[in-house]
């Protein structure tokens, strides 16, 4: 009984580990319109806050209740915190679900994912630079909105402390290593967003599919944890902790909440992206 061999051909000094690398991905997103333009969107709204404000007079405290929103104009630091507040629940989530969302499914849009996989680009590796990518231009995303904020708020408003609504104030060295805390913060909560759309992203070729499909599902989840008759059940949704990055911005910072928020939205994310590599190096690839 003879025993058949099979055998690969592989070019002389091809390596895996060496085909599509993140600069090459990178370099090609970053070049993509709608990359520039959700970066521009990110970048006028400090200035469209402050020409609210120009227009409709500094915010008010409703009676004796201060919100974060009432202290805006107290400082820079003060109003980069403000972006970041009005902009956490939804607006972050956009950039997160187009970066990672319109990945795969775009090249299986154009019908240039097959070619990439026989160049040959193992499955894996399109994947994990994809990844890398679409979660590096979400976090830089993240961190240019305080940082315009925090340069436009200081011209507007002058350089100081971060006043707290509650009482108090922090220096301007501790206000900017809480708001670096607070940007990570929202980072990881928003992994759940990636994970949603990178999945949905080598499930369809339709990108607006992925990425519509991953802020809808956001906002579910947004409505309830609005829902109080689920109680206790609420902990589980990644959208009850996406604020509890406020406690980082205290006299003494509670971490509790950011701790459970962390830890339910990292494990979301996980088996998301698990089920995203899975589905994809199984998947019939005709486009």
């Amino acid at each position: 009984m003879s025993t058949l061999t099979e055998r690969t051909e592989v070019a002389s000094g091809y390596r895996a580990g060496r085909t599509l690398p993140v600069r090459v991905e990178l370099l090609r997103q970053l070049k993509r319109r709608r990359t520039l333009v959700m970066f521009g969107i990110l970048a006028v709204l400090p200035f469209v806050l402050v020409a609210a404000f120009a227009i409709g007079g500094e915010p008010d405290g409703r009676g004796d209740r201060i919100t974060l929103m009432d202290t805006a104009t107290a400082s820079g630091a003060n109003f980069a915190a403000v972006n970041l507040f009005v902009s956490a629940g939804f607006l972050l989530v956009i950039p997160v679900a187009l970066f990672c969302g319109d990945t795969v499914a775009s090249e299986a849009g154009w019908s240039s994912l097959r070619y990439l996989l026989a160049a040959p680009v193992p499955r894996v590796r399109l994947l994990w630079s994809k990844l890398v990518v679409g979660l590096g231009l979400s976090l830089a995303a993240m961190v240019l909105l305080p940082v315009v904020a925090l340069a436009v708020g200081t011209a507007a408003y002058g350089w100081g402390p971060l006043q707290i609504p509650t009482g108090g104030s922090l220096g301007t060295v501790t206000a900017a290593q809480r708001l670096l805390i607070v940007v990570a913060y929202v980072f990881v909560s928003q992994l759940v967003t990636a994970g949603l759309a990178f999945w949905l992203s080598t499930r369809t070729d339709a990108p607006l599919g992925a990425v519509g499909g991953a802020v809808g599902l956001t906002i579910v989840g947004n409505v309830l944890d609005a829902v109080t008759a689920l109680g206790d059940w609420r902990h589980f949704l990644p959208a009850h902790w996406q604020f509890a990055w406020a406690d980082a911005v205290q006299p003494r910072p509670e971490w509790s909440g950011m701790i459970q928020g962390a830890a339910v939205s990292v494990t979301y994310a996980l088996v998301l992206f698990a089920l995203a590599f899975r589905g994809f190096t199984r998947k019939d690839i005709v486009s």
